[in-house]
C-alpha cells in the first residue's frame, strides 16, 4: 500500500487544486510538450539567474518548473566577460570549473585612454560566449532536480481571489497556451519590458543603455596572445568600446553605452573601428562569426519593482548589471541566489509572507555598491577622466592595486571621479 504524500506531492496538489480559482482560466495543454501543470516554483527564464535561483531551490528540495522561451543553447548579446564576482557566484553553484575549462582566461584587463595610454589591471577574468555558459548553468539546475520546459513564452500572471501570483500563462508553441500553477514565481526575463509590464512591475521601459557586439575569428591576432581592452574615446563618448578573445582564435568585440537616450550603435561601432587600430585590424582581416546583435542594458536595480506577493523579480530585469562597466552576469546570478534563498527560508520556516520582504530587502544592500558605479559612469561622460586615470596608473602601483580592486570588489569606483578623487590624481606623486 503506497505511503503518505510527500510534501513535495502535497504542494503540487494543493498549486493544481487552486488553479480553478484563479482570475484568468485554465488554458489549454500542449500534447507535445511534458505535462507541468503545477509545482512549488516557476521559474521563468534560463539565462544566470534564473538557471542559478531554479539550481539553488532544487536542491533545498522544491519542485521547480525553469522555463524559457528559446530552446537552449541559445545565443544572448552579451560581451561575455567574467569578473570576480561572477567567479564566486559560479562556484557557489558547483560549475566553475565546468566553465574555466571551456573559457579563454586572464589575468589582466587592458584599459586604454583616449590619447592611446593604456595600463594593465590585474583581475581574475574569463570568457566565454553565452550560448555556452547559459547551458552550463541550465544543465546544472536540471541536473539539481529542476524540470525543463521550453519554448515557453511568459504572457501574463495567474492570480487568485486575494491577488496573490499564483503562476503564469505560458505561450507554447502552435499558438497553444498553458497555466502553470506555482507557490512562487520567479520573473528571470532579461532586459525586455514587455514580461515585466505583464506582470505589473514595470517602472520605467526604456532601458538604462544598450549594445552591440559580434564575433570575429583571427587566429593570428590570437596566437599574439591578445588580451582583454577596454577602449574609451572621444568618438566613443558616454560609452566604450571593447575587445575579449575567447578560446579557438574567436574575438568579441563591440560598444556599449551606459546611457539612455538615442544613439545610434553602428555609428559608434565604426568610430571604434576608426580609432583603435586592434578593433580595425581585427574587423578587416578577422572572419565575422554571424551577424552584429544590439540588445538593451538594465542597470542599477532600477526600473523595475522586485516583487508583489506570490512573485519576484530577479537577474536583469531587476536592473542587475553595473552602470559604468555594463557588466552583469556575476550580479545576475547573485539576485537569481538571494531570490532562491529568500524562498527557501520561508518555505522552511513557515514564514512565506516574508519571503518579499526578505528579498527586497536583500537587494537593498547591494544598492550602495550599483550608487558607486553609477556615479563611476562619469568617466564614460568624461573620456578625459579615462585619461587621467590611465595617466596615473602607469606611474603609481598602489592605483593600480586600486583598480584591481574595484574588479573585486574591494574598492568603491565612485571614489575615483570623486572632486577628491580627481584632484588626488593631479597631485604630484609622492
Amino acid at each position: 500500500m503506497a505511503g503518505p504524500p510527500s510534501l513535495r506531492e502535497r504542494r503540487v496538489r494543493e498549486a493544481g487544486r487552486n488553479i480553478g480559482d484563479l482570475s484568468l482560466e485554465p488554458a489549454m495543454s500542449n500534447p507535445q510538450m511534458p505535462s507541468l501543470s503545477a509545482c512549488d516554483v516557476l521559474v521563468i527564464g534560463a539565462g544566470p539567474a534564473g538557471s542559478a535561483c531554479a539550481q539553488m531551490l532544487a536542491r533545498a528540495g522544491l519542485d521547480v518548473v525553469l522555463a524559457d522561451q528559446h530552446e537552449f543553447p541559445r545565443d544572448k548579446v552579451c560581451g561575455d566577460g567574467l569578473i570576480p564576482d561572477a567567479h564566486r557566484a559560479l562556484e557557489r553553484l558547483g560549475v566553475q570549473g565546468e566553465v574555466l575549462a571551456r573559457a579563454r582566461a586572464s589575468a589582466q584587463v587592458g584599459c586604454v585612454g583616449p590619447s592611446g595610454g593604456r595600463v594593465e589591471v590585474p583581475a581574475r577574468l574569463a570568457v566565454l560566449p553565452r550560448r555556452e555558459l547559459d547551458e552550463i548553468l541550465r544543465r546544472a539546475a536540471l541536473a539539481a532536480g529542476a524540470r525543463w520546459l521550453a519554448p515557453a513564452k511568459f504572457e501574463a500572471p495567474l492570480v487568485d481571489a486575494d491577488g496573490r501570483v499564483a503562476g503564469a500563462r505560458l505561450a507554447l508553441p502552435g499558438g497553444i497556451s498553458q497555466s502553470v500553477a506555482a507557490h512562487w514565481t520567479v520573473l528571470a526575463t532579461g532586459a525586455a519590458s514587455g514580461p515585466l509590464t505583464a506582470a505589473g512591475l514595470c517602472t520605467r521601459k526604456a532601458p538604462s543603455g544598450i549594445a552591440l557586439r559580434g564575433y570575429v575569428r583571427h587566429e593570428a591576432m590570437a596566437a599574439r596572445g591578445n588580451g582583454l581592452e577596454v577602449v574609451w574615446h572621444r568618438a566613443l563618448r558616454r560609452g566604450y568600446g571593447w575587445i575579449f578573445p575567447c578560446a579557438a582564435g574567436v574575438f568579441n568585440i563591440g560598444v556599449g553605452v551606459t546611457h539612455d537616450g538615442d544613439v545610434n550603435l553602428r555609428d559608434l561601432f565604426d568610430a571604434f573601428k576608426r580609432i583603435h587600430a586592434p578593433a580595425r585590424e581585427l574587423l578587416e582581416g578577422g572572419e565575422p562569426l554571424g551577424p552584429f546583435k544590439g540588445a538593451p542594458l538594465r542597470c542599477s536595480l532600477e526600473g523595475a519593482r522586485w516583487s508583489r506577493p506570490g512573485l519576484l523579480v530577479a537577474g536583469e530585469a531587476a536592473g542587475s548589471t553595473y552602470q559604468f562597466t555594463g557588466e552583469g552576469i556575476g550580479k545576475a546570478l547573485e539576485t537569481g541566489m538571494l531570490a532562491a534563498q529568500a524562498i527557501a527560508l520561508g518555505h522552511d520556516a513557515g514564514a512565506e509572507a516574508q519571503v518579499g520582504a526578505r528579498y527586497e530587502a536583500a537587494l537593498d544592500s547591494l544598492k550602495p555598491r550599483f550608487a558607486a558605479y553609477e556615479l563611476a559612469n562619469r568617466i564614460n561622460d568624461h573620456p578625459w577622466l579615462a585619461d587621467l586615470l590611465v595617466w596615473r596608473a602607469r606611474r603609481s602601483p598602489s592605483l593600480v592595486k586600486r583598480l584591481s580592486g574595484v574588479l573585486e570588489e574591494t574598492h568603491d569606483p565612485g571614489r575615483l571621479v570623486t572632486a577628491g578623487g580627481v584632484l588626488r590624481l593631479l597631485l604630484p606623486l609622492s
